[in-house]
């Protein structure tokens, strides 16, 4: 029974370490020291694990329009901040800041720092990463 026992709790302790060594870096995906402002509309919101995104129509540095893909925290720790599925809609106006993608020019991606949106002044992010009023 404790050779049982045992032989679980070593699988288990396995697992997990494999589970953290999958999750990357978010420094081998975006810069650390370059940030963008976009500001545009939402035409998709994913709520959901590992990751959740939103998808914005905003502008380039050049004015073209762009989908702009912008990566956010995990369902459970939105969730947890008070963001559920229902907060973001389609067409709602939104500025958002972020570090940008090491390959942004090709892909226009963003790890989200702040998210505003214009009709209420909802906001999320900040020093806090939780919801802001």
């Amino acid at each position: 029974m404790k050779r049982r026992l045992l032989l679980l709790l070593v699988v288990g302790v396995l697992f997990s370490c494999l589970t953290a060594y999958a999750h990357h870096s978010f420094t081998s995906t975006y810069f650390d020291e370059k940030s963008v402002k976009i500001e545009g509309k939402i035409v998709q919101f994913m709520f959901r694990n590992p990751h959740s995104f939103v998808a914005v129509m905003a502008p380039d540095e050049k004015g073209v329009m762009q989908r702009w893909g912008v990566e956010w925290g995990g369902a459970g720790q939105l969730g947890g901040q008070g963001v559920n599925r229902y907060t973001l809609k389609q067409g709602d106006e939104v500025i958002i800041t972020g570090r940008l993608g090491r390959s942004w020019e090709q892909d226009h991606r963003v790890l989200m720092q702040t998210l505003k949106r214009k009709s209420d002044g909802f906001g999320w992010g900040g020093n806090s990463g939780e919801v802001v009023d």
